[in-house]
């Protein structure tokens, strides 16, 4: 008993020292490609663990798509595996199929209610079966958990969804994210005043799940968390997988020519006619640390209105295109108070704070006269200019380029406190308030930013404008929504400074606002959007629902017209003869996907609708029979897979572990943990010890970086140590995988 007693005292202190030396070497990111963790593996191999290669295709006809997205993830050791990886989706994509294979075995993932399809997964796990799980965290951010990955059998899982695809400044703009940014969490979350919120039953369709929905807490802030950070790693892949991770195929056809096919974010090859496109990398396949965006022109005149339908056994459904007239420009000069406010966060280091001091001394320099300005810059705290709002005199311009001038990057994202400040000062008495945000939108609580921003806009407008190369674009595209405004964005290694004047320039109001549809005798219902957000010059809208009948109907767009009212009349062709062959069955699951909007931004803004008894468990109530009646993943329904038969005998001992990614393309390690120095510990390092006990040797290179603001913790950004904590856990693991594995010696010897 005290030779063991002494032996697991050895043991430990060999592994506080081993741990303590794999967790202190000086760290330095590569700011382009970012670290690698290798493996010594058989024979002196030296391996990433584990891997993965994406594949895209789209098939574009007109404005929408339907997306085909193939992760494949190998286990490049000589041990199990469950794997881990964290990714992007658009934040419209309605994801409505998953597949897996495995050798000959191909399952198709069942949609269930998230806590189900949990309890599916774990138990799969547990008996040694290939399962995978798709959990959606964010319209956005999804995670794809594999377990029993084994050594030499891959893993495929195919995901599917469809969208629409809207006109942004007069081009149809396709956005495939590829990479998550890392997202900072307050220390504490803001609290404001809450109300009674009891449950009311809704009258909708029963969910057909057998566990009842769990209602959401009662007054209470629903604090979101994120899953566990991943490793951030370089490209440096092994022959077992391909040396960049993704590919991308874009299949485009119209029914009129395309006049202009582009990427600025990669570089293409386009081949074809003219109304048919294929669109592929230039170089093949690239690395997943910058969003894929392409962009195109269709041929004719605009027709400012056009109509998609569908039709089942059951329902009918419509999808209504609508955009705002082209008009000249404004001559009416309405004064503006201009309220900048500028991110310097550790993410906006380098490339995109530069870009967003470019824009910001191109819109200062096209202040009108009869205009104010405030600047506020936030990180960890907010920073303003002056006490007040002031004129554009030549003075004052060259103050505030001063201002923006001297401005570093550094710290964390405390955007709510950016969001008080903006709207702390009274309102400039007959003045149009623009409040104008520069940032990449690394936060974390996003429904605490959106509430505060519902809470404040009033008459006034928000532009959000999203700097750098794999911007959060859900909370940039809600905040101009709810903010009446609209969100663009600027990517800073493109010629930033063509792009700032340019979108200085966009800062305008409206076209078309207030809009409101007449649909006279045509008899629709579940209409989505809700609200009709106003819209602006060169972009476009889809208003969907369901519909009852057919023939020809006509209907009614109403709405102001830079003050004057205006309406535009449409006939609608509802013969069941005028559908579309290949695109018309996307068009429910996009309504639906749609209509979840609706209930989440009600949700996420508190903006509770006490006419229809809309509480948040009715909403969440909403959202979980749309998912499930659809096959969609939403917040609360989630898709999952699992193997026939067992193909790890031994999943009690095997491995978790997250499939490392790159650094955000354009960022510094300032987004990320700062780099540690020798006699330091940090939490950047939350599975590495994990593995010790599998006979396997890991070596941490130096440009090792990890997504510390992905994990759902109030660490600032960028993160602090955690010091001797996270070494002495990690000794104790080390100590129960060499009491386990000699225990399982014992038992093979006896």
């Amino acid at each position: 008993m005290k030779k063991t007693k002494k032996h697991l005292i050895v043991t430990y202190l060999i592994a506080l020292f081993f741990t303590s030396q794999l967790l202190s070497p000086d760290v330095y990111a590569d700011t382009n490609l970012g670290g690698t963790i290798t493996f010594d593996g058989k024979d002196g191999q030296k391996l990433n663990l584990p891997s993965l290669k994406t594949d895209l295709k789209v098939d574009i006809e007109s404005d929408m798509a339907r997306v085909t997205v193939i992760q494949t993830f190998i286990n490049p050791t000589n041990t199990p595996l469950h794997a881990t990886y964290l990714f992007p989706l658009n934040k419209d994509a309605a994801v409505h199929g998953m597949q897996m294979e495995i050798g000959d075995e191909v399952v198709e993932a069942k949609i269930k209610m998230k806590e189900i399809a949990k309890k599916i997964f774990k138990k799969a796990k547990k008996e040694g079966k290939a399962a995978s799980l798709l959990v959606q965290h964010r319209p956005n951010m999804f995670t794809q958990d594999i377990a029993n990955l084994m050594p030499g059998f891959p893993i495929k899982v195919t995901l599917k969804y469809a969208q629409s695809i809207s006109k942004v400044d007069g081009d149809y703009r396709l956005v495939v994210p590829l990479i998550v940014g890392p997202r900072y969490q307050r220390p504490e979350p803001y609290r404001g005043p809450v109300a009674e919120d009891n449950h009311i039953p809704g009258v909708i369709k029963k969910v057909s799940q057998n566990t009842p929905i769990e209602p959401l807490p009662s007054g209470k802030w629903i604090i979101e968390t994120f899953p566990e950070n991943p490793l951030m790693f370089g490209p440096k892949v092994q022959s077992l997988v391909d040396r960049e991770r993704v590919s991308i195929e874009v299949n485009m056809k119209a029914s009129v020519p395309f006049t202009s096919v582009l990427s600025n974010t990669h570089a293409l090859d386009v081949s074809g006619n003219k109304k048919n496109k294929v669109v592929t990398l230039s170089e093949g396949r690239t690395i997943d640390n910058r969003d894929f965006v392409l962009s195109y022109r269709l041929a004719g005149i605009n027709t400012q209105a056009g109509l998609q339908t569908y039709r089942n056994e059951k329902d009918g459904y419509f999808s209504l295109l609508i955009e705002p007239p082209k008009l000249p420009k404004e001559n009416n000069i309405t004064s503006r108070e201009m309220i900048f406010v500028v991110d310097t966060s550790g993410s906006q280091s380098g490339e995109p704070l530069a870009a967003s001091k470019t824009f910001m001394r191109n819109a200062l320099n096209s202040l009108r006269p009869n205009d104010y300005f405030r600047i506020v810059n936030f990180n960890n705290e907010v920073y303003e200019l002056t006490n007040g709002a002031l004129r554009p005199t030549r003075r004052n311009i060259s103050r505030g380029l001063s201002f923006i001038n001297s401005l570093e990057a550094d710290g964390g994202t405390e955007i709510v406190l950016a969001v008080e400040k903006a709207f702390s000062s009274p309102r400039i008495h007959n003045t149009v308030r623009m409040v104008v945000f520069l940032t990449d939108g690394y936060i974390g609580g996003e429904s605490e930013v959106l509430r505060l921003i519902k809470k404040e806009i009033k008459d006034s407008r928000l532009y959000a404008f999203g700097v750098g190369t794999g911007v959060n674009r859900y909370l940039l595209s809600e905040m101009g929504r709810i903010g009446r405004g609209f969100a663009r964005y600027i990517d800073p290694t493109e010629d930033s400074e063509q792009v700032a004047i340019k979108l200085a320039k966009k800062l305008e109001s409206p076209v078309l606002t207030d809009i409101s549809i007449d649909w006279k005798n045509l008899k629709v219902s579940e209409v989505t959007p809700e609200i009709i957000p106003d819209l602006f010059s060169g972009d476009s809208i889809r208003i969907q629902g369901k519909f009852e009948g057919e023939g020809l109907e006509t209907i009614q767009v109403k709405g102001n017209v830079r003050g004057r009212k205006s309406s535009l009349p449409l006939q609608l062709n509802l013969s069941k003869n005028n559908q579309t062959e290949e695109l018309d069955s996307a068009i429910p699951v996009i309504w639906a996907r749609s209509k979840i909007s609706d209930y989440m931004r009600q949700i996420n803004t508190a903006q509770i609708n006490k006419e229809n008894n809309s509480t948040n468990d009715v909403l969440k109530f909403k959202v979980t029979t749309l998912g499930l009646n659809h096959s969609l993943a939403t917040k609360w329904t989630s898709f999952v897979a699992v193997s026939r038969r067992v193909v790890n005998t031994e999943p009690e001992v095997t491995i978790d572990a997250t499939v490392p990614l790159p650094m955000v393309k354009g960022t510094t390690h300032k987004a990320y943990p700062q780099p540690l120095k020798k006699g330091s510990h940090s939490a950047a390092y939350p599975r590495t010890a994990s593995l010790l006990g599998k006979s396997q040797s890991i070596k941490v290179n130096t440009n090792i970086i990890t997504a510390q603001m992905l994990a759902g913790n109030s660490t600032p950004e960028p993160a602090t140590v955690m010091g001797m904590a996270t070494v002495c856990t990690a000794g104790l693991i080390v100590i129960w995988f060499v009491r386990r594995k000699q225990y399982v010696r014992d038992q093979l010897e006896t």
